[in-house]
């Protein structure tokens, strides 16, 4: 049992760092993609959706960007707990240095989770660059997931 939650909190590690290295990924690649949306990123609906659960209301003008950004690293802690547990019951999820694991983060959260919710559109009506930007952005998760998770196990 000690080492499946020592797997759990470099997972958390992981995830967190991972969240970030996604992060910095997204900034540095989003102004080559154009214009972008003028719509709230999903991390910020889902800040809403949980401050109106929790409230009633919506989250400030003011802290949008921070509550967004919130949701974003616990998404990824999240995510990065449940990789160290799962890696540590089965170490063939490991397989591909992180990138299949990262994939099916993109395809749970991004095109069944965020539309589900109504944080986003549809992956049918979600553009191909968009995809693309996504997968990239979580392969860039998942490798840095599996680095440190190397790294620290």
């Amino acid at each position: 049992m000690a080492r499946l939650w020592q797997a759990m909190g470099i997972g958390l590690a992981g995830g967190l760092v991972a969240a970030a290295a996604m992060d910095a990924f997204q900034r540095g690649v989003s102004p080559l993609m154009g214009g972008g949306s003028n719509d709230d990123p999903a991390t910020v609906k889902a800040a809403d959706s949980a401050s109106r659960l929790v409230t009633g209301d919506p989250v400030t003008q003011k802290r949008r960007e921070t509550a967004g950004t919130l949701v974003h690293y616990a998404t990824g802690a999240a995510i990065g707990v449940a990789y160290g547990a799962l890696v540590a019951g089965d170490p063939r999820i490991a397989r591909g240095f992180g990138v299949p694991f990262g994939m099916a983060t993109m395809l749970a959260i991004d095109d069944v989770g965020v539309p589900a919710f109504g944080w986003g559109p549809a992956p049918q009506d979600t553009p191909v660059a968009t995809h693309a930007y996504s997968a990239a952005s979580h392969a860039v998760f998942g490798v840095v997931l599996e680095g440190v998770r190397r790294g620290l196990s």
